[in-house]
């Protein structure tokens, strides 16, 4: 009986001891995990589109006669000036031809005056009725003919002088050369596929993204018309394919008004200044477009936990830990999450560490993050 008795003694006092022990132990755990009162703040949010960037101008410089080049005058990334000279083609066969324009000109002149000459005699001589109404008619239509033959001659002159000054091809803007693969040597054609060269005037660049009908929808009815949409956009931001953000800022001036059937998207352009040519045509970025959202519900995603595709969070309600679903916002920080809906003002959630909790654990809140 006695020894009973303090078995019974013994297992009380065991049980007693861990339950002190478990509940020492919650306690221990509970002021593990800092908490935060939910109140309503403005967000500085971002959205990024991915973007081409081109020259203002990007212009392929092609020949406008065939033959063989004779000097190549363009150096290759230089700057270059409209109406500069960058390659010369073989002109021995253009001068050539533009010589005998000249020569068949000055042939046709002399016809034409020789058939005005006989046109008069033969006007006085029909007036004094010596000659036929036919002869005058034949005289008349032989003027026209020498006429139209001088016509020929002055637009053959025309192209030929044409086809001379083709042989200097010229810049047609102010930029920078690219590269070019053709040498002195080469023979060259309109009808070639290749450019001789790019030229590009970079001093602005272009980035051309695009937006979802959806968006851009939102936006006209947000602010009436596209023109509204465009003077109220904010300036954009451009994230390079390094990662790393241009220095100057862009503004979009374009809106294209039209969808694109195959991806249902509206393209957008972004003019951006780039005197110190960082910004290469050809290359990809990001459209950075910031905006604010006020008065919204902020908490950091660690207070949060994932059971499938559903977000929870736990809130401290009298004292213990609740799971509650809620929906969020994405924020493209990694950190953070604004909350739409399962949460408001005046909560008290676990800021950290929600995934190593669970449902109804003690938690003090005599003292809270804010």
């Amino acid at each position: 009986m006695m020894v009973r008795s303090i078995l019974t003694i013994a297992l009380a006092s065991l049980l007693l001891l861990t339950g002190c022990k478990q509940k020492a132990s919650e306690q221990e755990e509970a002021k593990n995990y800092p908490l935060m009162t939910l109140k309503p703040e403005d967000k500085q949010l971002s959205v990024k589109y991915s973007a081409v960037i081109k020259g203002r101008q990007d212009v392929e410089v092609r020949p406008q006669v065939s033959g063989t080049l004779t000097q190549v005058l363009v150096k290759e990334g230089s700057p270059v000036r409209k109406g500069q000279v960058l390659f010369i083609i073989d002109q021995v066969p253009y001068k050539a031809a533009l010589e005998k324009a000249e020569a068949s000109v000055s042939t046709a002149e002399a016809n034409e005056a020789i058939a005005k000459q006989n046109l008069d005699g033969k006007q006085s001589l029909f007036n004094d009725k010596v000659i036929s109404e036919f002869e005058l008619r034949t005289a008349k239509n032989n003027y026209k003919a020498a006429k139209a033959s001088l016509q020929q001659a002055l637009a053959e002159l025309k192209d030929a002088r044409n086809n001379l000054s083709y042989t200097e091809v010229k810049s047609p803007v102010d930029g920078y050369a690219g590269m070019t693969s053709f040498r002195i040597g080469a023979s060259v054609s309109p009808t070639m596929t290749e450019p001789l060269v790019n030229v590009s005037d970079n001093s602005e660049m272009y980035a051309y993204f695009s937006l979802t009908e959806k968006q851009v929808l939102s936006l006209i009815a947000e602010y009436g018309t596209l023109e509204n949409v465009l003077q109220s956009f904010p300036e954009v931001s451009l994230e390079l394919n390094d990662g790393s953000m241009y220095s100057k800022t862009g503004k979009i001036d374009v809106i294209s008004g039209i969808i694109d059937k195959t991806t249902g998207t509206v393209s957008m352009r972004a003019i951006f200044n780039n005197e110190d040519r960082m910004l290469m045509s050809g290359g990809q970025a990001n459209i950075v477009i910031s905006y604010k959202k006020p008065d919204c519900i902020v908490i950091p995603q660690g207070a949060t936990y994932d059971i499938q595709n559903r977000i929870f969070a736990y809130k401290v309600v009298d004292g213990k830990t609740v799971s509650t679903p809620i929906e969020v916002f994405e924020i493209n920080d990694g950190a953070d999450y604004i909350v739409e809906s399962g949460l408001q003002e005046g909560d008290i959630i676990v800021s950290e560490g929600a995934d190593l909790l669970k449902e109804g654990v003690s938690v003090s809140t005599e003292k809270k993050e804010i």
